[in-house]
C-alpha cells in the first residue's frame, strides 16, 4: 500500500492604499509616527460599514487623533493590526 502525504500551504497577502488624503502624524498610542487617515475613508479602504467601523473606533482597537482642523484621524497600523485580528479569530472560528 502505498503512502500518502497531504500538504497544505497557506498564504496571507496584504494590500495597502495611500489615497490623496492620508498623512503622516506622531501616533501616542504606537509611540511613533505613522500614516493617519480620515475616519471617512476607514470603510472605504476596510470594506466595513459605517456601524463597525464605529464599533472598532469605541473599543479602542483604533488609535485616533484629531487633525489641526479638528478631523478625526485614524492610525493606519493599528487599523491593519485590528483587522489581522479578526481575519485570525474567523480563521479559528471555521476550524
Amino acid at each position: 500500500m502505498a503512502k500518502r502525504t497531504a500538504i497544505t500551504i497557506e498564504t496571507e497577502s496584504l494590500l495597502v492604499l495611500r489615497g490623496r488624503r492620508s498623512l503622516r502624524a506622531w501616533c501616542p498610542e504606537c509611540g511613533s509616527e505613522s500614516e493617519m487617515i480620515p475616519v471617512d475613508e476607514v470603510g472605504v479602504i476596510s470594506n466595513l460599514p459605517s456601524p463597525e467601523v464605529e464599533a472598532w473606533i469605541q473599543s479602542e482597537d483604533l488609535h485616533h487623533i484629531k487633525a489641526a482642523d479638528g478631523a478625526p484621524l485614524i492610525c493606519l497600523n493599528s487599523m491593519l493590526k485590528r483587522v489581522r485580528k479578526t481575519t485570525i479569530v474567523s480563521r479559528d472560528a471555521a476550524q
